[in-house]
């Protein structure tokens, strides 16, 4: 992945992570990693556990951000979800799956785009 790449997939999940927090959610972890793969946030929304995955695209040339999220991507996660439970013993209501899609807009502007429970 080339260092813009990385940059701006960074400024999305700075600006997810700002978003769900303003929205009441509280950041457990960000970009928790282990052999397996990442998960980019965390978070507790009331009881619940929430894993959530940013998507940054800087045009929708290939379609929405959340298209990125495709079955292989959702099975990963499902997975690094039980093993972060298991490994920090944290507990809550239900586990929900959020994606994340943040767009930089001309002139500054970022469209921001939570889906909540997106599988």
């Amino acid at each position: 992945m080339t260092t813009q790449r990385r940059a701006v997939g960074a400024y999305g999940e700075r600006l997810a992570a700002r978003h769900l927090q303003d929205s009441g959610l509280i950041l457990l972890q960000r970009n928790w990693r282990c052999a397996d793969g990442e998960v980019d946030l965390i978070l507790r929304d009331g009881d619940d556990l929430v894993f959530c995955e940013v998507k940054t695209r800087r045009t929708a040339s290939f379609g929405p951000p959340a298209a990125a999220v495709g079955d292989r991507k959702v099975r990963r996660l499902r997975r690094l979800a039980a093993r972060w439970l298991t490994e920090t013993g944290v507990r809550g209501g239900s586990v929900r799956f959020d994606v994340v899609e943040v767009m930089p807009q001309p002139r500054g502007a970022t469209r921001l785009v939570h889906i909540r429970g997106a599988f």
